[in-house]
């Protein structure tokens, strides 16, 4: 009798166990999808290994996607790949720096229009594989305040139709545009193009890279 009690308790106890596993809740996946500031946020103080330390690790499952060089049309090209496969509950697309860069010098860089159009197909085709998307705003092409940088304007205009984007598809904004052009207003008192926020005018330093992971830091915790 000692024997069959104890062979149903252990039973009772392995059902538990399993249930409380199977109930245990999968960690909210989380892809950053992007180019090479993107690529550089999983090393070092990189934004995303900066957001991985703000995280409880059994909750959030943070990867970055991102390719040196890479534009809106690069990333429509690789999302099947480097981001459907994966089955995210979440997707940042964080890119536009290239699309504008580019544009000068050898003039490879993209058209307003179509990178409306390649960020609205990229919106459709996450959002229909299930994932929820927060857009980015492209951050800076230099750190001198009052857009007295080159190509200010056109990163402003580029920044316009990212918040129109968010409005119309009713997405989350997270504003990295607002964010650096406000903190380099109080924090460049000597007007310099670099070194601030970033390195060379465009890839981010650890205080930059702090910056896009508190910026981004609300919209992963929100359900």
């Amino acid at each position: 009798m000692n024997a069959y009690i104890k062979s149903i308790t252990l039973l009772a106890v392995s059902a538990v166990l399993i249930l409380s596993i199977a109930m245990k809740p999968k960690p909210k996946k989380v892809i950053f999808f992007g180019d090479s500031i993107t690529q550089a946020g999983v090393n070092g103080n990189g934004y995303i290994n900066q957001l991985k330390k703000q995280l409880d690790s059994s909750k959030f499952q943070l990867s970055g996607a991102g390719i040196g060089g890479n534009k809106v049309y690069d990333l429509y090209l690789r999302m099947e790949d480097d981001v459907l496969s994966k089955k995210p509950d979440l997707v940042f697309i964080y890119v536009g720096i290239n699309d504008v860069w580019h544009k000068l010098g050898a003039r490879t860089g993209t058209d307003y229009d179509k990178y409306i159009k390649f960020y609205q197909a990229l919106i459709n085709k996450i959002q229909a594989g299930g994932s929820k998307v927060v857009l980015c705003t492209p951050t800076v092409i230099g750190e001198k305040k009052d857009n007295t940088n080159e190509v200010d304007g056109d990163l402003n205009f580029y920044a316009k139709g990212i918040r129109e984007l968010a409005a119309k598809n009713n997405l989350p904004l997270c504003d990295l545009r607002k964010a650096f052009v406000d903190y380099l207003a109080t924090n460049n008192p000597e007007d310099k193009e670099k070194g601030i926020l970033t390195t060379d005018r465009v890839h981010l330093n650890d205080v930059g890279n702090k910056l896009v992971a508190d910026t981004m830091l609300p919209f992963i915790k929100t359900p």
